[in-house]
């Protein structure tokens, strides 16, 4: 059974940081690319970051500069370091492998993230 574990979120002041972090189970997680997406309430789910099996990262414009990704397949884990926090950052913030390997409507309990001061 497949699991998708956020954690690390919290309330920060602007400029500050977060390392969120996402745990799962369930699938061969070194074969497949992560990908970390976000959603503010009233909002669409957005892309924020992903990276390939070899760890090459890719980021939304918005995170570009700010945000580093990364993946440590021994412990089955991905990572989002997160600096200069913006409120336009709030949002729960969700993690997945290709969308194909999972369930439709499958995602994870996802961490919150509030940036305000």
């Amino acid at each position: 059974q497949v699991q998708l574990v956020e954690s690390g979120g919290g309330l920060v002041q602007p400029g500050g940081s977060l390392n969120l972090s996402c745990a799962v189970s369930g699938f061969t997680f070194s074969r497949y690319s992560m990908t970390w997406y976000r959603q503010a309430p009233g909002k669409e789910r957005e892309f924020v970051a992903t990276i390939g099996i070899s760890g090459y990262p890719d980021y939304a414009d918005s995170v570009k500069g700010r945000f580093t990704v990364s993946r440590t397949n021994a412990k089955n884990t991905m990572y989002l370091q997160m600096n200069a926090l913006k409120p336009e950052d709030t949002g729960v913030y969700y993690c997945t492998p290709p969308r194909s390997i999972l369930p439709e409507n499958f995602w994870g309990q996802g961490t919150q993230v509030t940036v305000s001061s």
